[in-house]
């Protein structure tokens, strides 16, 4: 069995384990969760230490894919699933710009750090800083300064502030992977380099960038992940219609009605962050004679 293939079946397993555990919890669980530090005659006090099994708090599995196929408010509105699949489409074309933007930013900062030693004694401490700034709290800064940059007469859709947070923590893997990328080639073969009188610049584009991919898929394949997490948590926070993020939140304020209908987006993000990595392990296919040595995610 080929390594990519071991590594499929292994996520399977994975998954249906996690389903597993869904159900077995929810039949031997407690109904109401267990609650440690109550007070007798005082409604909701303690500590909640196991969660809620019944059917409002935890729905069976196949509950919630049926409610995928049913309809998404009565009458005749379509099957659930339609619009998990509008919604997340647009919260994946999104989440690609703000890749876009994060990997340009990360390439340029992981160059700029790997050629001049200065640089990386003073960026990468920043970088690393950055975040650690709680996006939820970032979000309406970066919507707020798109609004004031539309008001002076300069176009600023919604969805670009979608995007650069979403290139926020997207650019932060790329740029370390970068750094280490390039600085993987061995001393022997950049002296090799010294002595036929090559310039830096064909070093960077015969050696480096060669001897660097196995650093940066791995950071692609977080970047990707983290800007479908920064689309989702973004569209929450400025309150951007139109994407899975915002449905989440939508359908979350049904859940004591609708227990199962919140997973359908739910299903929607975790299968956006999946198209993603899926996306760049195509690229790396394609870069396959690069990829020995390859650094884990």
């Amino acid at each position: 069995m080929t390594k990519s293939r071991a590594a499929a079946l292994w996520g399977v397993v994975g998954v249906l384990a996690v389903l597993a555990v869904w159900e077995l919890y929810k039949f031997a669980g407690p109904a109401e969760g267990l609650t440690v530090g109550a007070v007798e005659g005082e409604n909701g006090s303690g500590f909640l230490l196991l969660p809620r099994t019944n059917d409002r708090a935890m729905p069976h599995i196949w509950d919630m894919v049926a409610r995928l196929f049913q309809s998404t408010s009565g009458g005749s509105t379509p099957p659930l699933f339609v619009p998990v699949i509008t919604a997340a489409l647009t919260t994946l074309g999104i989440a690609a710009v703000g890749l876009v933007i994060g990997v340009v930013v990360g390439f340029v900062l992981g160059l700029l750090m790997q050629r001049f030693r200065l640089a990386e004694w003073g960026l990468l401490p920043w970088i690393v800083v950055s975040q650690t700034v709680p996006l939820i709290a970032f979000a309406p800064l970066v919507a707020s300064i798109g609004s004031q940059i539309d008001r002076m007469g300069t176009p600023w859709p919604q969805w670009l502030s979608v995007a650069i947070i979403a290139s926020y923590l997207s650019f932060f893997p790329v740029a370390v992977g970068v750094l280490r990328g390039l600085d993987a080639p061995d001393r022997i073969h950049l002296d090799l380099m010294r002595t036929y009188a090559v310039g830096y610049w064909q070093t960077l584009l015969r050696l480096r960038l060669p001897a660097a991919v196995p650093h940066l898929l791995p950071a692609l394949r977080l970047g990707a992940a983290s800007a479908v997490v920064g689309a989702v948590v973004a569209e929450v926070s400025i309150g951007m219609r139109g994407g899975i993020g915002r449905m989440l939140i939508q359908l979350a304020g049904q859940g004591s009605s609708d227990p199962a209908a919140p997973w359908g987006p739910t299903f929607g993000s975790i299968a956006l962050g999946l198209v993603a990595a899926g996306t760049i392990a195509l690229v790396g296919i394609g870069l396959k004679n690069y990829r020995r040595g390859e650094a884990t995610a």
